[in-house]
């Protein structure tokens, strides 16, 4: 199958979700998350009225995204590193991965010297597994308002990376956790946090289910990813 009918499944299969949960398929955007793909695959999936992306490498999304029609949209999925913020910020959206207090401090200092106002999702290590980045729950509480005082970032919401699991159905406890997150922060911090990232090709439908505004999908999409460039 191409890129477009793999396309066309993936929505239909975000259709089906939605509706057995009584949603609308319009609060549900789908990520095509492009990394390793060539631009060529990207305009196959423009040439069906796609045009939402994600890219987790700055360097090669630099490298892509000029070869590319500019009224595509671009997020950034992937973990940020400092030391990439200048180059990514004019690329970029929204950014999916803020996963410290000290990135996020250091993403506002930056974004002031350019004159930006990054949109942002809070990273939550759900599983709190050791080698994955992202806030604890404990951890992003006692640095909420910390986060919130950044003038330059806007915090639109969470995202997270369930482990890796046979079964899709293993990752709703985690989606379950991060919607029940993102709720109580809502309460407790009296802010509206109306995005949630989560679910990729293994597990999208049941993050739909389970609240998902944002689904970050590559591998159905575009097949099985070529070797990875070095960043």
């Amino acid at each position: 199958m191409g890129v477009a009918e793999n396309l066309e499944r993936v929505r239909e299969r975000i259709m089906q979700a939605a509706v057995k949960v009584g949603r609308s398929t319009s609060d549900i955007k789908l990520v095509a998350i492009t990394k390793t793909h060539p631009a060529e695959k990207v305009r196959e999936a423009l040439s069906t009225g796609h045009t939402l992306f994600g890219e987790s490498r700055v360097q090669e999304a630099r490298a892509k995204i000029p070869e590319l029609p500019s009224n595509l949209r671009w997020h950034f999925v992937g973990h940020l590193q400092k030391n990439k913020i200048r180059h990514a910020l004019p690329l970029f959206e929204l950014f999916h991965g803020v996963d410290s207090l000290a990135l996020a401090q250091e993403m506002n200092r930056i974004a002031a010297d350019e004159g930006a106002h990054p949109s942002v999702l809070l990273e939550v290590n759900v599983a709190e597994e050791g080698s994955k980045f992202g806030f604890k729950d404990e951890t992003l509480r006692a640095e909420m308002e910390s986060l919130l005082a950044l003038p330059r970032l806007s915090i639109e919401g969470l995202m997270c990376i369930p482990p890796l699991a046979d079964e899709p159905e293993a990752s709703r406890t985690f989606f379950v956790r991060l919607r029940e997150l993102r709720d109580s922060l809502e309460k407790e911090f009296d802010l509206r946090l109306p995005c949630l990232s989560m679910g990729m090709t293994q597990d999208f439908w049941i993050a739909v289910e389970e609240g998902a505004t944002l689904v970050r999908v590559g591998t159905a999409i575009f097949g099985e990813r070529s070797k990875r460039p070095k960043d």
